[in-house]
Order: structure tokens, then C-alpha cells, then sequence
């Protein structure tokens, strides 16, 4: 990229081209040749909650911009729903969703070469897309966050986007109609520790994302006047090149993964942040997370952890107030995004105590996140214990095999899983899948069934941040890549300890060898197109999952 301050590629008698075609499109000389110029990045889609209202909010960025002398130019990213393909073989194209939002941002910007960017999204894998082009691009870069929704209310109880996962299981058609027609009443992400919420709040301790902005409500003022602060601040960081590559260092990343832990949110932040360090070249492993998870309980009380849900975690003061509670932890001198350290910042920041973030002693509680080793995990695995019940804290049983989520979940359907009993699903990694798919079938028939409870999941793919039980994922080395979990046979003995860290496969070294010489690699679920691009050139989940070389 070109030098924010060096104006010549606008003012070059020479760039007579790139001056017509941006007064065609309605830019002044003045503007063109005078103004810092800000690529905004709109994941704008009607077709979700999460997406729907960013036009709206980008004209507010717009005219934070304009106001602060800059020049705005939107373009459109790619945006997706989860929740659209939840429970069908397309929710493997979710994780590489990531890459090709992150490559779009990186094209437009490289192309018309910005000085900074602000870019609008709210779910899952499209905002780590954008905290993907941020580190990537090293130009002064600010996220807008769509906020959380509403939850919604039915028969006087709260409502969220997640209870309909499991209703479905249980609700007759005429009950089941109210409550999809309740479940999401206004705009903004999914209302639960799920990773488009956990996103959003690490987005500000990434300096990515304003501090106090991330979960405002969707329907909230607050978040229209947040987003022309946005467009205010992001001339500002242009004009004092306040870069990710200043902003977000290895301390700066440490910090996201303890508030992670203190969350307890999505295990898909250990993908997003790997990817993240992978690109700017910053050392980040699965045993930095082991090491923090160990240090931060889970202090927050947000589904799937409690009862409680994203909004009421803003109205506790949100990321901020996650931070003042574990302030001692965190490495506060590395600066904001405004200017200043994050000791300044949270100077003034109350300590809160309540029923969302319940006080939790030395040496009790969970770590949200721990990580997980073992003859099945050579390279890793994760879980969420917060969210494990108690009697499956440590879990020992027979394996039940499967090679993809349909075939477990019809498992279940069909009474054929019982207590005790340990499923493996394989071969939906990163390139088995291709893509890494979230398995929302199983899981969820699971909790319906009350199976969570006495049932067992490991698997090499990944969860939806709204899942909750005794399920481990991103067992590594993947299935496809030959690694111990696709030597697994039916009735072999599993053994998984969520305190101690570990799972293993009870068979003998002389066993897991003479198995590994008879695997023979499959051949790849699908040989043309975008996904099979993504299996060939992406990283393993241990390293992030992205198409990194």
C-alpha cells in the first residue's frame, strides 16, 4: 500500500484516469485530491437480522467522515446467515466464508488503494473476515459492529434465536409458529455467547472496534451515534497512522483470548484469532490459550453459560466491563485505538458485580475455553466447560462412529445412542468437510433429548457458539489428514477429562499403528469450485484454518 500521507496517486498529472472515473461517480477535484479516502466495507444483506440494518448504519459512518474531512467510498462484501444453513451440508461453506470476505476487502482496497477503512458487519464468520482484512491490509481500519439483538418474548419468557434450535424438537406446528415469529424482533446478531456476539466484544479489545460500541443493541440510537463516531475517528487514525500492525500485537491478542475466557464465548475465537496472528506473523498457539484459560474463569452468566443474554450483558457495561474485572491480568499498556493505553481507558471504568458477571473466587469457577490433549488429540482439541454439565466434567465410554453430522443426528432420532455412549463424527474438518462444518443437527438433538447430559460428542469439526454439552471439537490432526480419530473403531474406549485436559483413545500404540498402516485417505467431497480451492491451500485448525501459505 501506498503512504496514507503520499496524496500523488490522486494528484499525479498522470492519474487524469483515476480522477475522471471518481468525479463520474460524483467526487469533487477537492475531494479527490486533498481528502484522506475510506473505503467502507458493507456486509449490507437483507436476508438476516444480523445485516439488514447496515445501510442504514453506514450512512452514519458516511457522515462521521465527511464531517471529519475525509472521503467515503462504499462497496458491498460478501454476507451470509448461519443460522440459513444450519442443519444442511451448505454450513460448510460458513469457515471459508471468512477467506472470501477477508480476499474482497483486500481487492477493492489494494485496487483503490485507501488510506484507511471502515468496514459493517455483525455475524460469525463475516466479521472475522473483516478482523482477517484488517490484520492483512496494515491500514488504519475500524470495524462497525451491527450489535446484538433484541430478545424476543413468548408466554412471558425471553426468547432468543438459539431456543428455537431446540423448540423445534419438541414444539407442536401451532407453537412452534409463535415462537419462530418471536424469536427475532429486531435487528442486530444473535443475543447469546455465540461467536457473532464474541466477535463483536473482542473486536474492541483488538482495537478493531470502538471501545463501550460493540454490543449496543441493533435498534438502539446508541449504535447509529457510534458508527459516525466511527467515521470521525477513522480520519482521525489516518491522519496519525495509528495501523493494526500498532495496534494489534501479541499482547494485544493475549488480551482478546482472556476476555474470550472471561466470556466464556465461542470456541471459534481460537480459529479467528490464530488466523489473525498467522497473518500479521505474530507466535500464537492452542497453548496460549491453554495457559489463559487456566488463569481467567468464565465470570459471565450469558446462554449458553446461564440465563442471561447479550443485552444484558451491554447494560453491565459489556467488553468494558469484562476488561475492569480482569484488569490485573491483562497487559494494559498497549494503546487504543484513540489514542492513549488501555490503563487510561479503564481508569474510569466501574467495577461490576451482579447475577450477569457473579463474582467468582480464586481458584473456582471454569476457564470458558479449555484445550485439550491426548492420543486422540495429538495436536489439540477444545471445549467449552463452562457449559458442560457437572456429572460430565469427566467422561469415559464406547465409541459410536460416524462420518458426517446427518448420519449422527438420524443416530439419535433414532433411539439408537444411549447414556454412556461416546459419538465420533469425522471427516468434517477443514479440507475432510471441506470447510470445517458446525454440527447443529447432532448437538442440538442431543440437548433435546436431555442427552447432553449422559452422552458424549468429540469430533473434528466445529460448533455453533450457541451449543452447549459434553462436546469436544477441533480434533487435531483431522480425520482427512490421517490423524488418530479416523482410527477409530465402533466399541473402542474413549476418555475425556474437561478438568485435567485430556482425551484419549484406549487402545495400544502397537493398535493406533498397525491401523494407521491399513487408512488409506479418501477421496475429496468436492473437486471443483471455491471449496475445493479452500481444502487445498488452507492451514489446520490448530493454526487458524485459513488459506494461509
Amino acid at each position: 500500500m501506498k503512504d496514507a500521507k503520499d496524496r500523488s496517486f490522486w494528484t499525479d498529472p498522470n492519474a487524469v484516469h483515476r480522477r475522471a472515473m471518481y468525479k463520474g461517480a460524483g467526487y469533487s477535484d477537492a475531494d479527490i485530491k486533498s481528502k484522506p479516502h475510506i473505503g467502507i466495507a458493507n456486509s449490507f444483506m437483507e436476508g438476516s437480522p444480523g445485516t439488514g440494518h447496515l445501510r442504514q448504519l453506514a450512512e452514519a459512518v458516511k457522515q462521521g467522515i465527511w464531517e471529519a474531512g475525509g472521503l467515503p467510498v462504499e462497496f458491498g462484501i460478501p454476507a451470509t446467515c448461519g443460522n440459513i444453513a444450519n442443519g444442511i451440508e451448505e454450513m460448510k461453506f460458513e469457515l471459508a466464508a471468512r477467506d472470501v470476505v477477508a480476499g474482497s476487502v483486500e481487492i477493492v482496497t489494494e485496487i483503490h488503494q485507501f488510506d484507511g477503512l471502515v468496514m459493517l458487519s455483525s455475524c460469525d464468520n463475516i466479521i472475522a473476515g473483516t478482523y482477517l482484512a484488517a490484520s492483512r491490509l496494515d491500514i488504519p481500519s475500524l470495524i462497525v459492529t451491527g450489535g446484538s439483538m433484541m430478545p424476543g418474548v413468548y408466554k412471558g419468557r425471553k426468547l432468543l434465536a438459539c431456543d428455537v434450535d431446540v423448540a423445534r424438537f419438541a414444539a407442536d406446528a401451532s407453537e412452534m409458529d409463535a415462537i419462530e415469529t418471536c424469536a427475532c424482533p429486531s435487528f442486530g446478531a444473535c443475543a447469546t455467547m455465540g461467536t457473532a456476539c464474541t466477535m463483536q466484544l473482542l473486536g474492541e479489545t483488538l482495537n478493531l472496534v470502538l471501545p463501550g460500541s460493540s454490543i449496543v443493541p441493533g435498534n438502539d440510537h446508541e449504535k447509529t451515534r457510534s458508527a459516525r463516531e466511527a467515521g470521525r475517528a477513522i480520519v482521525e487514525m489516518v491522519r496519525e497512522n495509528r495501523t493494526p500492525s500498532r495496534l494489534i500485537t501479541r499482547e494485544t491478542l493475549r488480551n482478546a483470548i482472556m476476555v474470550g475466557m472471561a466470556s466464556g464465548g465461542s470456541t471459534n475465537i481460537v480459529l479467528h484469532l490464530l488466523a489473525m496472528a498467522n497473518e500479521m506473523d505474530i507466535e500464537l498457539s492452542l497453548d496460549d490459550f491453554e495457559e489463559l484459560g487456566r488463569e481467567i474463569p468464565c465470570i459471565c452468566r450469558v446462554k449458553p453459560n446461564g440465563p442471561f443474554n447479550v443485552v444484558d450483558l451491554h447494560q453491565e457495561g459489556g467488553a468494558l466491563a469484562l476488561m475492569k474485572r480482569i484488569e490485573q491480568k491483562l497487559d494494559t499498556t498497549v494503546e487504543t485505538p484513540l489514542g492513549g493505553t488501555w490503563k487510561d481507558l479503564l481508569e474510569n471504568v466501574p467495577v461490576r458485580v451482579s447475577e450477569v458477571l457473579p463474582e467468582v473466587k480464586e481458584g473456582e469457577g471454569f476457564p470458558g475455553l479449555k484445550v485439550l490433549y491426548g492420543s486422540l488429540a495429538p495436536k489439540g482439541a477444545v471445549l467449552r466447560p463452562s457449559s458442560v454439565p457437572d456429572e460430565m466434567k469427566r467422561f469415559r465410554g464406547p465409541a459410536r462412529v460416524f462420518e458426517n453430522d446427518a448420519d449422527a443426528f438420524n443416530a439419535i432420532e433414532g433411539g439408537n445412542i444411549h447414556p454412556g455412549d461416546v459419538m465420533v463424527v469425522r471427516y468434517e474438518g477443514c479440507k475432510g468437510s471441506p470447510g470445517m462444518k458446525e454440527l447443529m443437527l447432532s448437538t442440538d438433538a442431543l440437548v433435546a433429548r436431555g442427552l447432553h447430559h449422559s452422552v458424549g460428542l468429540v469430533t473434528d469439526a466445529r460448533f455453533s457458539g450457541f451449543n452447549h454439552g459434553s462436546i469436544v471439537g477441533h480434533i487435531c490432526p483431522e480425520a482427512f489428514d490421517g490423524g488418530p480419530i479416523a482410527l477409530v473403531e465402533e466399541g473402542d474406549i474413549i476418555a475425556v477429562d474437561t478438568i485435567d485436559g485430556t482425551i484419549d483413545l484406549e487402545i495400544s500404540e502397537e493398535e493406533l499403528q498397525r491401523r494407521a498402516a491399513e487408512w488409506k485417505k479418501p477421496e475429496p467431497k468436492i473437486k471443483r469450485g471455491f471449496m475445493s480451492l479452500y481444502a487445498a491451500t488452507c492451514r489446520p485448525a490448530d493454526e487458524g484454518g485459513a488459506m494461509q501459505l
